[in-house]
């Protein structure tokens, strides 16, 4: 299977993030869901199973495990890294009215 791109949302704040992701991972799961409540607008591609087919993780990371997220030139690889820095760059959700 090969890899494929979405584009996330269109009326949440404009970014340049690309999460390399899978729909059946737990941990990408956590980074969406966080990318969703900041309503920050982003880029999805999805990546094989397969370790070995994932050629775009390795290259931008250089290493085959997801979740990877690219802000700029920032190049995260671990949602417990990734999660508090969209809260820091970005700001925590916000609260319900």
């Amino acid at each position: 299977m090969d890899s494929f791109t979405v584009r996330c949302g269109v009326m949440g704040r404009s970014t340049d993030i690309v999460l390399y992701q899978a729909e059946w991972c737990p941990y990408c799961a956590r980074v969406r869901k966080k990318l969703t409540d900041l309503l920050l607008d982003h880029k999805i591609v999805n990546v094989p199973r397969d370790h070995g087919s994932r050629d775009e993780v390795l290259k931008v990371s250089g290493q085959t495990s997801i979740p990877v997220m690219v802000d700029g030139d920032v190049i995260l690889d671990d949602d417990d890294d990734i999660i508090p820095y969209l809260e820091q760059k970005y700001g925590r959700e916000l609260s319900p009215r």
